[in-house]
């Protein structure tokens, strides 16, 4: 298991990436073979003033691209968060492959117990027209349907684009990409 560890306007103590190491290595015990993992340690200020450390963590497993995130007065209690919301996400996918792996035959007139697997339930469907539009125009209308994210087609690019309201109050924009 390799630890990448980036700093965003912050010093990292070796005595921190120790601790950070530490508590990483437990995630072994769900998923020997996680592949990478990425820490980035970054300062924030917060609107009452003061600041948060915050922790972010992208790990690959088995295949999957696992984030989390948590800020925190101090950046190993973030690390203690953000290691337990991994744990609660490693163990699930852990769950769902071993459920994938109960599903079972008759051989031979023998019947081995099956096990249904939970697929997440699509309750509705919306279809609606991409409207080519700029990105100003977009994060109108998300403001204006008081939703937290809205997709559009980009007036100069033609290509579908996902703006998002993001925690802090800013936009993140996802782009598209052709394979």
């Amino acid at each position: 298991m390799q630890i990448n560890y980036v700093s965003k306007n912050v010093n990292i103590t070796e005595n921190l990436q120790e601790y950070a190491e530490k508590k990483l290595s437990k995630l072994s015990r769900f998923f020997d073979n996680i592949e990478n993992i990425e820490v980035v340690f970054s300062e924030e200020d917060w609107r009452d003033g003061s600041k948060r450390h915050r922790v972010e963590v992208t790990l690959k497993a088995n295949g999957k691209i696992i984030k989390a995130s948590e800020a925190n007065q101090d950046f190993r209690s973030s690390v203690d968060l953000v290691v337990d919301k991994l744990e609660a996400q490693l163990k699930k996918l852990k769950e769902k492959l071993v459920d994938k792996g109960r599903r079972t035959e008759s051989i031979r007139g023998i019947l081995i117990e099956e096990t249904k697997e939970e697929k997440p339930e699509v309750v509705k469907v919306k279809r609606f027209l991409l409207k080519p539009m700029d990105l100003e125009e977009a994060i109108l209308q998300m403001e204006l349907l008081g939703h937290d994210f809205f997709i559009f087609r980009d007036a100069e690019t033609d290509k579908i684009e996902v703006v998002y309201k993001r925690k802090d109050g800013k936009y993140g924009l996802i782009v598209s990409e052709e394979e």
